[in-house]
């Protein structure tokens, strides 16, 4: 495993330095080093996960070092899914920087000691469990990556604007291609959102006896939904685009990291055992 972790880590590293590169240089070379790089950090990603799995016997999500750790996984992920499609060379230098910060969060964090989960074994190998884990970090990443491409776009918005056509003007896709990137990312991110909540919902049913609890967690991943589904309606229905589509994707990435973090650590609730430190 501690192999698998330092390939991972050295990876992403790499991928992010050549992604950097790539962005001031504007060589090709750099974006297929750091592309592979990164694919290479995702395999090694994998095998460490699935490593755990065996030792453990479920899936690793209960404690904040390996909910960071799937949850890198998923960023990664996504981005080498959608990237080509969307032709956007650049954009490993926001997936990679983060998913190299997360696994080393991951890393570094210390394993809860004494912590004891009823049940954990039935508990985890619950497969509305696992589908709910997966699709909510799924959802998750994707819904980071629409928010990383409204930074960008107001970048570039910005860049345009002013007279001097400086250094990301020459380098960030057009607004319309940064615009459709966010779309899509937002698409993806609300579906898998979506299943989340239900495959949440319904384990929550069989092993709880309660669809809804008005636990802290429930309440924000509603908001959270609701946001969403608010951006989305409105690029739909009222025809949205670039501006203020972006800054409510950046809004909502706001309220999706406080609602994957923030919630455990200010507020009690019974998805604290997750995130246990």
């Amino acid at each position: 495993m501690k192999i698998a972790a330092i390939f991972m880590v050295a990876l992403y590293g790499f991928s992010m330095v050549q992604y950097f590169v790539y962005l001031i240089m504007q060589r090709d070379v750099f974006y297929s080093a750091g592309r592979f790089a990164l694919t290479g950090g995702f395999v090694c990603h994998t095998v460490l996960l699935g490593l755990l799995i065996a030792a453990f016997g479920h899936i690793p999500a209960f404690s904040l070092s390996q909910v960071l750790l799937i949850s890198g996984w998923a960023l990664v992920g996504v981005f080498l899914a959608l990237h080509r499609k969307l032709n956007l060379k650049f954009f490993g230098i926001y997936a990679a920087p983060m998913a190299l910060l997360v696994v080393l969060a991951a890393l570094l964090l210390p394993e809860p000691r004494g912590t004891q989960i009823a049940d954990l074994d039935n508990m985890a190998g619950n497969i509305w469990l696992i589908a709910h884990v997966f699709t909510i970090f799924i959802g998750d990443a994707a819904l980071a990556l629409a928010g990383g491409a409204g930074v960008f776009y107001l970048i570039q918005e910005r860049a345009i604007k002013h007279k001097k056509r400086g250094f990301f003007y020459k380098r960030l896709p057009p607004l319309e291609m940064l615009d459709s990137a966010g779309y899509a990312c937002l698409v993806l991110g609300f579906i898998m959102l979506t299943l989340g909540l239900i495959t949440g919902i319904v384990y929550a049913g069989l092993v709880w006896g309660r669809l809804w609890a008005w636990d802290p967690k429930e309440v924000w991943s509603g908001i959270t939904w609701l946001v969403y589904a608010a951006l989305l309606h409105e690029r739909l229905v009222v025809g949205w685009r670039g501006r203020r589509a972006a800054i409510m994707a950046i809004v909502g990435l706001g309220v999706l990291l406080f609602t994957f973090l923030g919630v455990n650590f200010l507020l009690d609730g019974h998805h604290g055992i997750f995130t246990k430190v």
